[in-house]
């Protein structure tokens, strides 16, 4: 237990200069087993996924920096093994804002080769460029396997989805898919079209995902509540039903801002709350439209 109060204070004392735009204080991470050797860790970003057993620990996406000491702790509980291997599921700070510091910790990380070309090339919000402790050191194009902890991990790229270097990781014994955010779970998501999203893309993403997994798979999102394939089904049909009507109104000459405005494009969703303090009614809108006008 002293050493790992060190651990953390030591990322304290490392790391604090990081944490200027957002108090993580009252941050708490929580631990859900989803399966035998398979958790989900909440926070404040994506969701975590965590796998352990004899061979150590392997991790999905590491949220913000500021967090890692807590996110460290909530991994010890589970395991006092090394952390060997962590994925990024993409290139977004709340996804590998915590990269340099696993990197210390002797982590190898791991993401698709948009993800390294991203995160060495875009300044931060300070303006400052990352170092290259932070950027993966093992890079993949198509797909990419990992064994640990008695199974294969499956690690597949998705074409611009959410961005143009997400990856999906399927447990194929403990029959678990973490899909990093082409799953908002209840929410609108997030397409960066700044970043190679799109919305096609973004769904023909979830109809290929839903096909290689089963009615007993365990989803984990990268927002929202542990999942299964009924809903992310639902959110499949969402993405559909927004696309048709996005696209009537463009066949209709509609402008972006004539759509943005029209809330029957998305009510039927924004009645199920699945408008958030990011993503809200107008931005999917606008998104949509954007995205499918090109």
């Amino acid at each position: 237990m002293k050493s790992l109060q060190k651990l953390i204070l030591l990322f304290l004392c490392s790391f604090g200069v990081l944490i200027y735009a957002q108090n993580f204080d009252d941050v708490t991470i929580e631990t859900i087993k989803v399966s035998d050797n398979v958790y989900m860790l909440t926070g404040y970003g994506g969701n975590i996924g965590i796998s352990v057993g004899d061979d150590g620990v392997f991790v999905i996406d590491d949220q913000f920096a500021a967090l890692t000491p807590k996110i460290v702790a909530a991994i010890k509980i589970l395991s006092d093994k090394p952390i060997h291997f962590l994925v990024n599921t993409h290139w977004h700070g709340d996804h590998s804002g915590g990269n340099e510091n696993f990197n210390r910790l002797g982590t190898t990380i791991i993401a698709h080769d948009n993800v390294r070309k991203r995160l060495s090339e875009t300044p931060k919000r300070d303006k400052t460029m990352r170092p290259k402790e932070a950027l993966p050191v093992i890079t993949f194009n198509d797909k990419l396997s990992v064994h640990i902890n008695g199974e294969k991990v499956a690690i597949f790229h998705v074409q611009e989805a959410h961005t143009d270097g997400d990856a999906l990781l399927y447990f194929t014994k403990s029959n678990v898919l973490h899909t990093g955010d082409v799953y908002f779970n209840g929410m609108y998501p997030y397409i960066d079209l700044g970043s190679g999203g799109s919305v096609n893309g973004y769904i023909k993403a979830v109809k290929q995902t839903l096909m290689l997994i089963n009615d007993g798979t365990k989803v984990i999102p990268g927002h929202g509540k542990l999942s299964n394939k009924a809903e992310y089904a639902t959110f499949l049909t969402m993405l559909e039903t927004l696309k048709a009507n996005v696209l009537a109104e463009i066949e209709s000459d509609k402008t972006e801002d004539e759509v943005a405005a029209n809330n029957t494009v998305t009510k039927t969703y924004d009645d199920l709350g699945y408008s958030w303090n990011f993503i809200s009614s107008e931005k999917i809108r606008r998104a949509f439209y954007k995205s499918l006008k090109e």
